[in-house]
């Protein structure tokens, strides 16, 4: 069996940790579901060569302009999606969210939301980030509602931002800051500790 790194944050529901190599197989079948990609970045179909090498540039990025975990159901392990921080500018304390939940059967049940929460706990809470931000196809309304659930706020619209679909689509600009993730963290406490404890060694995967 092989061995699986500790988990960084624990949700509800799920709980985070960093990807390994033998991970590679779902992440590559995920990004390859039509359905999934539709609401991302994805253009060309990926390869488990082309993904080998996304994986190496993630562990040369891992822990300093970018944090990528793995999401997984709390009650068995299984990994379900994918998570993490990008363009990390720990001098102007932002960061960019990308979030991905590559099973079909455990979206719209609230992990996605569960697991955004743990991720603004890591973001705010260990690495002390002041905002956070993220970019939201229109037409991806689960989307929008759960990051409004989650304490996000409309900051603005690209218009005819991106092409999907046949069709231009606007992209929706959304941001949290420290303060009213702080709020929210005290009046409905999340699992873990509380203050959460400063940015720890962690595992790079």
């Amino acid at each position: 069996m092989s061995h699986r790194p500790e988990p960084v944050v624990h949700g509800r529901r799920t709980f985070l940790r960093p990807a390994e190599r033998d991970d590679l197989p779902a992440i590559v079948r995920w990004f390859n579901d039509v359905d999934t990609t539709r609401y991302l970045g994805v253009r060309a179909p990926m390869g488990q060569a082309l993904e080998e090498r996304w994986y190496e540039g993630m562990l040369e990025r891992q822990g300093s302009t970018a944090w990528f975990f793995l999401v997984c159901r709390l009650d068995d392990g299984s990994p379900i999606g994918t998570i993490g921080l990008f363009e990390v500018d720990l001098t102007n304390g932002s960061a960019g969210i990308g979030i991905t939940l590559g099973e079909p059967a455990d979206r719209g049940q609230g992990l996605g939301t569960d697991a955004l929460e743990s991720l603004l706990d890591f973001g705010f809470g260990r690495l002390r980030l002041e905002r956070l931000w993220l970019d939201v196809y229109d037409f991806n309304e689960r989307a929008v509602a759960s990051y409004r659930k989650a304490g996000f706020s409309h900051e603005g619209v690209a218009r005819h931002g991106a092409y999907r679909d046949g069709r231009f689509v606007d992209v929706i600009a959304m941001s949290i800051l420290r303060d009213e993730w702080a709020a929210r963290r005290a009046a409905e406490p999340f699992p873990g500790p509380w203050p959460p404890e400063p940015s720890p060694e962690l595992p790079s995967g």
